[in-house]
């Protein structure tokens, strides 16, 4: 692609990806096969996608605890058990070849981009948190095997994370929003860490992904219309099938 056009096209990826993380969640699945498209290593390409989900997070992050909305210290510790796993998930993803990733990505996106697709709302929640206690430490395991996936691909995790706090611990839609970002930015500095240390990271790509990530989260937060939920599913299933297609079958 044409230098010049290449951080347009790096901001408005982003830009998508962070509406559809806002309104449906999966992202990822948009902006890890663009790297890939734009000639990244899968390696690196998954690298450089955890700048834009570090920036993000962490965006969303400051903006539920501005509003005092926290679950602290109950999201350090899973973010901590999750950092453990998103380690082992990261080493996996250096040591995978690249074929076999293609091939691995291209299987999520048709799985996650199905869940979106049916995906139910979460229900709200009114029943006492379930944090403490056997809850609690069957959270930390549960979170130690998420932040493998996470720290491996992380593609679709949102939805994962999601289902686990709201339907497990009893958090309602705010606090499980508010942890999901806050645990997500924990363990994925872990893993920006490990493929920046492998050299698997393009900063420049990133920041620009990273940009318009922000730009689409914040948009989608004070502009998403009802209806804007099924027709942003329905137009990533579509993209998804395309690039999974493309991932198999035209490395």
């Amino acid at each position: 692609m044409d230098t010049v056009f290449e951080p347009v096209f790096l901001v408005v990826i982003g830009f998508l990806a962070g509406v559809i993380n806002t309104l449906a969640g999966g992202g990822s699945l948009f902006t890890l096969p663009a790297l890939i498209f734009l000639g990244l290593p899968p390696q690196v390409a998954n690298g450089t996608n955890r700048i834009a989900i570090v920036v993000q997070s962490l965006s969303g992050k400051l903006g539920y605890r501005s509003k005092g909305i926290s679950s602290f210290p109950f999201t350090v510790y899973l973010g901590i058990s999750a950092c453990f796993g998103a380690y082992l998930g990261a080493q996996i993803a250096m040591d995978l070849d690249g074929s076999i990733f293609n091939k691995i990505l291209a299987i999520i996106m048709i799985i996650v981009g199905m869940l979106l697709l049916l995906r139910r709302k979460n229900i709200d929640l009114d029943l006492p948190e379930r944090l403490t206690g056997k809850y609690l430490v069957w959270s930390l395991l549960g979170f130690f095997i998420i932040g493998i996936y996470g720290g491996f691909i992380n593609a679709g995790i949102g939805i994962v994370i999601m289902l686990f706090l709201n339907r497990f611990n009893q958090m309602n839609l705010v606090k499980t929003n508010a942890t999901k970002v806050a645990v997500v930015f924990i363990y994925s500095l872990v893993a920006l860490l490990i493929f920046a240390l492998n050299d698997a990271v393009d900063w420049k790509m990133g920041a620009f992904m990273a940009v318009g990530t922000s730009l689409g989260a914040w948009w989608a937060s004070r502009w998403s219309v009802k209806k804007g939920d099924r027709v942003i599913r329905y137009a990533m299933l579509i993209t998804l099938f395309i690039m999974a297609v493309k991932l198999w079958f035209f490395e």
